[in-house]
């Protein structure tokens, strides 16, 4: 797990001979002369982990009195402007931003929420949680109650708190009895318990989960995945389906909804930008890997084909490099 948190597996890592002041005066005049220098804003941000973007912001602000954030915004539109903002904006706080614009207006967006829960770890759900209290001034388990309903409430409400088990000893007994139970409440039984699936699914351990998924393998005959696919439906089983796929392979998981945001017609930059954002520092050449293993082209090569203008330059510069 510490490989993940230092982001050796980003392509965005820490500049050497750092200087913030330099950078934001930079910024500053490729924001401040005649037409905006985007490339200097993609250079500079996309070469920089997320802390030195938040020293860049308030040594910006320092010296002109605005906010690097009201000059983008002034300054640049569109997806382009929206993916300068979420680099720099300090990551449970993009994921805070992210979660409340699930929750906005009529209807709620129950994908986000799945790729945002069942993706995270519980420190960076704990972060959300303390992001969303100051923002909101109330509770993110209150707010998402609110919104939510049936079985797929309640799983979900579990993630959102964080409480996972995290603990790397894996019990093979434990795992040969929850193979059991999760058989027997779905394969083995007219109509599925659902309960048992949410339990199991969203409190044990990620390690726990991989040996389940084994156990299960060979008790069955059918992958987990394969018997949620044909027992359940809707948001629930979207949300179990999305789990499993994290305990098998986060960077699979974020390969595919990537490879989803730029197929067919128009692109979803907003799961776009997102994703690349939020994993830039963490698992991101994973994530290029699997998604060359799986659809036998370079993430990059997709979105130099499928994007345009400076949120394709943007992006690109995010992704890396070709594989």
């Amino acid at each position: 797990m510490a490989s993940l948190l230092t982001g050796e597996r980003g392509t965005i890592k820490p500049k050497a001979n750092f200087d913030a002041k330099e950078d934001a005066v930079a910024l500053r005049k490729a924001l401040e002369g005649l037409g905006t220098k985007e490339k200097v804003l993609i250079e500079i941000l996309t070469t920089r982990s997320s802390s030195q973007r938040q020293l860049i912001c308030a040594a910006y602000q320092e010296a002109t009195g605005r906010t690097l954030l009201e000059d983008i915004k002034g300054d640049t539109h569109g997806s382009f402007e929206a993916l300068l903002v979420a680099l720099i904006t300090p990551p449970a706080l993009f994921d805070c931003h992210e979660v409340m614009r699930a929750m906005k207006g009529p209807g709620t967006n129950e994908d986000l929420l799945i790729e945002i829960f069942a993706s995270r770890s519980n420190a960076q759900i704990s972060a959300l949680n303390e992001a969303y209290s100051q923002e909101k001034e109330k509770k993110l388990t209150s707010d998402l109650k609110k919104e939510l309903s049936g079985d797929f409430s309640k799983a979900l409400l579990l993630l959102a708190e964080g409480k996972r088990e995290e603990s790397t000893a894996v019990d093979q007994g434990k795992a040969k009895e929850d193979a059991k139970t999760l058989y027997n409440a779905g394969e083995k039984k007219w109509g599925t318990d659902e309960k048992k699936f949410i339990d199991i699914l969203c409190n044990r351990s990620i390690a726990q989960l991989k040996q389940t998924l084994v156990e299960y393998t060979s008790i069955s005959g059918k992958t987990l995945q394969q018997s949620i696919e044909s027992e359940m439906s809707g948001e629930l089983e979207r949300l179990l389906l999305a789990i499993v796929k994290c305990v098998n392979s986060v960077p699979a998981f974020f390969a595919e909804l990537l490879y989803k945001s730029m197929k067919g017609c128009g692109t979803d930059e907003l799961t776009l930008t997102r994703i690349m954002v939020s994993r830039s520092e963490v698992d991101l050449l994973d994530i290029r890997a699997e998604y060359k293993k799986l659809y036998e082209s370079s993430l990059y090569s997709a979105i130099k084909s499928e994007l345009g203008g400076d949120y394709r330059g943007c992006v690109m510069a995010i992704c890396g490099g070709d594989d």
